[in-house]
């Protein structure tokens, strides 16, 4: 899955697909599913004026540099790379609920779980 968005008055492209999680693990020692858990919380506390915890505010900005990077942008080496090359502050409530939007999108499953055939539970 893929989303654009504006960055320091750049488009640029996130992409979230099923190598993303490995390449969070093995680049920051967790687990994105379960950071990306904090990353909503956390975004919904904000929501309710609360302050965002540094370790969301990181994770954050390391979910958002694996999306972009995976998306093929120019990041640099690691998110502080990328961090330095934008030049005004933007805001996390803009840019966050599309990186949640993403993750969502891409977890989403289009098959079913297959029916059991109630006629051959029963016996005639």
């Amino acid at each position: 899955m893929e989303k654009y968005i504006t960055v320091d008055g750049k488009k640029l492209r996130m992409v979230a697909n099923a190598r993303v999680p490995r390449i969070y693990r093995n680049l920051f020692n967790s687990d994105l599913i379960l950071d990306m858990q904090k990353l909503t919380e956390g975004y919904k506390a904000g929501a309710q004026g609360e302050t965002l915890p540094i370790e969301v505010l990181t994770i954050f900005e390391n979910v958002a540099w694996v999306f972009l990077k995976e998306g093929g942008e120019e990041v640099g080496n690691n998110p502080d790379e990328w961090l330095e090359t934008i030049e005004g502050m933007f805001s996390i409530y803009e840019v966050l609920p599309q990186i949640i939007q993403l993750w969502k999108l891409n977890n989403k499953t289009t098959s079913n779980p297959p029916r059991k055939n109630k006629s051959n539970n029963q016996r005639t």
